[in-house]
């Protein structure tokens, strides 16, 4: 399980990051879940911790415009796993994306210091709709 807890009405986590000369860094990331991607850094976090260079990605943000990022390739501590995830270059707070939250369940508490709870799903298990 990972646990954060909600500020500014901004659910946040604690993740490493590890780059590609095993140096670690811990971020704090906001949950997104409007971004399809897995992780955003500030490149001047993907510089310090030296991770590679993958590929350009257009995605388009929240306010409708296109823009094109670049993707490298890291490796996060995720429910006390190594997991390689792609890690789009942005000007922003850390963000985390829906990539990452894949096969796992997210409970918010919606309240300043309310608690965030991200917990792997078992497998073939799904949420089931009442309409």
């Amino acid at each position: 399980m990972i646990f954060g807890f909600v500020h500014n009405r901004e659910a946040i986590v604690q993740l490493a990051v590890i780059g590609d000369q095993q140096n670690k860094q811990g971020i704090r990331a906001v949950i997104d879940t409007g971004f399809t991607g897995s992780l955003t850094l500030p490149p001047t976090l993907i510089a310090d911790l030296e991770l590679t260079w993958f590929t350009q990605q257009e995605g388009f943000l929240g306010d409708g415009s296109r823009r094109t990022f670049d993707v490298y390739r890291g490796t996060v501590i995720w429910d006390g796993q190594l997991r390689v995830i792609e890690i789009n270059a942005s000007d922003t707070a850390p963000l985390v994306g829906m990539a990452l939250l894949e096969g796992f369940e997210l409970r918010v508490q919606a309240y300043e210091g309310g608690s965030v709870a991200i917990l792997p799903m078992a497998r073939g298990e799904s949420v089931g709709s009442t309409v």
